[in-house]
């Protein structure tokens, strides 16, 4: 695994002469206790973790608990006061001016909650805008200005104003801005803060979709444990300057770190009142064992999957395939599938979701449920458990914060 961005120790105090301010941190006093004798803010306060290339990287926290200081040492917007952040193996500190305006140019983006967009500019234009201030030509700017609102559902609109979009939409026109930069990494800031619930929703399965796409390295800022759960790879919660836990929503969920983030998931747990068959979720696709290679390959274009179910006549589930074996079986001219059929990993429908979160975490590919007499009922995956925690939210759902 390629590590993309990395944190040593890293330290930000805001202020001048922050000589004493991190002395004390040194020693271990708090930040109120440094901010009593300093008047300055801890920031971030000796953090350390590592974003591999290509996941969504989710840095949760309530209001002053760090998450954008420390978005903003990313990019060297904030310099850190002690310790290191590094970008493909350069110390951001260490670069110059020349080096950080092409940091910021070429391999990272941003994406704020606010989307700043022109008024007086087309869709075009505003997308375009950044590629303009590099001195890219005019044809090729707007090509891939194009190809950027193409890839986030507003091909058509290019020729239209911001005044005559919705929220939702100028958001996409903010997230085409940051890809038709072609940039490695994605920072995003509380991006669909500003948007409604239901917009807000929309446009999270829009970057699960694109992400599954492009797989940039994002690293994406939030307060909304809902958003964090659903989108992050791996989450990183953070409290006071500290990060208190890195996991993913399934190791966070069911292994807290400490008190405080089993107080900030307070209102999650209903492993003991869901079972496998409430989250479970009919795939795009299935095979019948019957049905020939050319239309397993087919089914998995359609589905965008490496891998299907098999089910009998009477929907029992018979195993799974793989396109990799499917190919094989293509290049030998091969019709029937039967003599490539695997095994599946399939739970019983009463599983209560508790004992889901294991099971999940061994298999390979998605989890197939299955009742008493083996009949395939749908599958599990992190996605559709996070979104049955979404739906359930209430009573025995997600806290807000």
């Amino acid at each position: 695994m390629n590590v993309k961005i990395k944190a040593e120790n890293l330290v930000k105090i805001y202020g001048n002469k922050t000589g004493k301010a991190l002395d004390l941190f040194r020693q271990g006093l708090s930040r109120n206790d440094i901010l009593k004798e300093t008047g300055l803010t801890l920031g971030v306060a000796g953090v350390n973790f590592e974003i591999i290339e290509g996941e969504i990287f989710v840095i949760i926290g309530l209001s002053g608990s760090g998450k954008s200081t420390l978005l903003r040492c990313i990019n060297g917007l904030l310099m850190p006061t002690a310790g290191s952040l590094v970008v493909d193996g350069k110390a951001v500190e260490k670069l110059d001016g020349r080096e950080l305006r092409k940091l910021r140019g070429e391999k990272i983006s941003m994406v704020f909650q606010h989307f700043a967009l022109l008024p007086n500019r087309s869709i075009m234009d505003n997308v375009a805008f950044g590629l303009e201030l590099r001195g890219i030509p005019t044809d090729e700017r707007r090509k891939r200005a194009q190809k950027a609102l193409v890839s986030v559902g507003l091909e058509g609109w290019q020729n239209s104003f911001p005044s005559e979009l919705s929220g939702g939409m100028q958001q996409r026109v903010g997230l085409a801005r940051a890809l038709v930069t072609d940039s490695d990494i994605m920072l995003m800031d509380e991006p669909f803060g500003a948007l409604d619930a239901i917009i807000r929703m929309d446009m999270q399965e829009e970057l699960i979709n694109l992400q599954a796409r492009i797989k940039k390295t994002i690293v994406f800022v939030t307060h909304d444990l809902d958003e964090a759960l659903r989108l992050g790879d791996r989450i990183a919660i953070m409290r006071d300057g500290v990060i208190e836990q890195i996991g993913t929503a399934d190791e966070i969920l069911s292994n807290p770190a400490n008190e405080y983030v089993e107080k900030f998931l307070q209102g999650i747990d209903v492993s003991k009142i869901l079972d496998a068959s409430s989250i479970s979720k009919w795939p795009r696709e299935v095979m019948r064992e019957t049905e020939s290679v050319s239309v397993a390959l087919h089914k998995m274009k359609v589905a965008d999957t490496d891998y299907l179910f098999v089910l009998d006549p009477m929907k029992h589930l018979v195993g799974m395939i793989l396109e990799e074996d499917l190919l094989l079986l293509a290049n030998k001219k091969e019709k029937s599938i039967r003599s490539i059929i695997k095994e599946a990993r399939a739970i019983k429908s009463d599983t209560v979701m508790r004992d889901v979160y294991p099971e999940l975490r061994q298999a390979e590919k998605d989890l197939a449920v299955i009742d008493d007499e083996g009949h395939f009922l749908g599958v599990i995956t992190q996605y559709t458990l996070l979104v049955t925690l979404e739906e359930r939210k209430g009573g025995d759902g997600i806290a807000e914060h």
